[in-house]
């Protein structure tokens, strides 16, 4: 229960409106919070490691896309709206009913397009429709937006890179250690993609994707690194490569499922890595850590986190019957794998059926395709208006990628993760500002710190000592939700197990 504290739903149980609006894990989380950190951190972040202005933006293009754009879809019943969950990350019929991806995929992972077409297209909340189309803006905003601010900055600073000059503290301070020599950065990466193309090129039946599928994967990752890199380090809020790498893949090789996520992995997760990478670099330079030392670190790190992964995910699937399959699994098991499903259903969309059956000219949905325009005008009038109104310094903190990105992370993400994220980090704010100023900023990062290790060490003891053994509790407190009518269609005459007919 304290996972989404969903009150609406109490007061009216049998109300599929209400619980619509109420509920903080199936509906949009209207008066929904979350105490456990779990719930506030786990897509975010920390919301005590954001600028003001940044939660904000997430704030505002939050309350503009959960508040106003999904209800009004909704119903007035865009994309059939009314036959599906308002949130919900699942693949459906044009009935309503889930889809039955099994029937459409041959025995090598290919689709089956006299299968697909006797199936039917497939469909999928507004919801996540219209989250698609927001990633879609923010990616066309985070462009425009670091070109427009930031760009006669970032060519000055390229151009006095090649230049002798003057060095801040902190760099005269690190001239006193030895310097990672370039050679090494470009040793690792050669090494590892001539691996990766020789692990692609002899399982390719299995893999699927293509040697040049790399390259462009890496290029993809390279040429956003600068662009993404510059919002994450003014903002604490990190645009990302996912949609638009599943969509490339997926047009340039469509009914490929395992290539578009191999593809995904190293043009979306690389950059993801590359700006973790970054930040290491800059704790490090401001902390006066050694950059071998620093280097040393981050590669060992990395060659442990990548056996530790593989092993705790073979470890679960032997050990957890039915794991991450929400048809099998009890209504309460924690074992529903929210990212992995979400994960999965683009692999269905973006690599199986391809994006030219969804949002290209064959598709239900190509009207989303819109928002890559909405998404590269909006910076261009926040500029022209902080131009126009160079007095007014509240403008220029309209950042655009950071407001439409705000959702970027829904789903898996569901509505009481920003709620409780946005009312934590305004209460901090307030209590910092308004009353321990120096204290809060002293400690700030500590407390946050603090927490997350909390949560990280109590949720592998309550596995070691009441999971393994399997002891449960269940009593009216262990409902995470109480909303089961959250996800009912409102749509006359379709008829879902669990939910009333209208």
């Amino acid at each position: 229960m304290l996972t989404s504290f969903s009150w609406i739903c109490w007061i009216f149980p049998t109300s599929v409106l209400a619980q619509q609006l109420g509920s903080g894990l199936h509906g949009l989380g209207i008066g929904a919070l979350g105490f456990d950190w779990s719930s506030v951190s786990s897509y975010l972040g920390s919301p005590l490691a954001s600028p003001w202005f940044a939660t904000a933006n997430v704030a505002v293009g939050f309350a503009l896309v959960m508040y106003v754009i999904i209800p009004i879809a909704y119903w007035l019943n865009i994309y059939k709206a009314k036959t599906f969950p308002i949130y919900s990350d699942e693949l459906f019929t044009s009935t309503g009913q889930s889809y039955d991806v099994s029937a459409i995929i041959d025995p090598n992972f290919h689709i089956d397009i006299e299968a697909y077409n006797r199936e039917g297209p497939l469909y999928m909340s507004t919801f996540f429709a219209i989250t698609y189309g927001v990633d879609f803006a923010c990616l066309a905003a985070t462009i425009v937006h670091v070109f427009l601010f930031h760009g006669s900055e970032i060519w000055q600073l390229s151009k006095s890179a090649l230049q002798e000059k003057k060095m801040d503290v902190h760099s005269r301070l690190m001239r006193k250690y030895k310097q990672v020599p370039q050679w090494w950065f470009m040793c690792l990466l050669l090494v590892n993609i001539v691996a990766t193309i020789y692990a692609f090129q002899f399982y390719n039946d299995q893999l699927q994707l293509p040697w040049w599928g790399i390259l462009l994967a890496c290029s993809l990752a390279l040429f956003f690194t600068l662009p993404v890199g510059v919002i994450t380090a003014t903002t604490n809020q990190t645009p990302t490569l996912n949609v638009i790498s599943e969509y490339i893949i997926g047009y340039l090789y469509p009914g490929y499922p395992v290539a578009n996520i191999c593809f995904k992995v190293y043009g979306y997760i690389s950059l993801k890595q590359g700006i973790a990478f970054l930040q290491d670099f800059k704790l490090g330079h401001y902390m006066k850590i050694p950059p071998r030392a620093m280097f040393m670190a981050q590669v060992l790190g990395t060659i442990i986190a990548a056996f530790a992964h593989l092993g705790t995910a073979w470890w679960l699937m032997d050990n957890i019957p039915n794991i991450c399959d929400r048809a099998l699994l009890p209504s309460d098991s924690p074992w529903t794998c929210p990212s992995d499903h979400v994960f999965y259903d683009a692999s269905v969309i973006w690599g199986l059926i391809g994006p030219q059956r969804i949002f290209g000219d064959l598709g239900y949905y190509s009207g989303i395709n819109w928002f890559f325009l909405v998404g590269a005008i909006a910076p261009v009038l926040v500029w022209l208006a902080h131009k126009a109104l160079p007095d007014r310094q509240w403008i220029r903190l309209i950042t655009i990628p950071v407001l439409l990105g705000a959702i970027i992370e829904m789903p898996p993400a569901t509505a009481v993760n920003y709620t409780s994220w946005i009312l934590i980090a305004f209460a901090s704010g307030f209590i910092a500002y308004r009353y321990y100023r120096n204290l809060w900023s002293r400690y700030n990062y500590v407390l946050s710190g603090a927490l997350d290790a909390g949560l990280a060490f109590m949720g592998v003891l309550l596995y070691l000592f009441l999971g393994m053994e399997n002891v449960s509790l269940n009593w009216w407190g262990s409902d995470s939700d109480g909303c089961p009518l959250a996800s009912c269609p409102t749509e006359q005459g379709v008829v879902i197990n669990g939910c009333p007919v209208l």
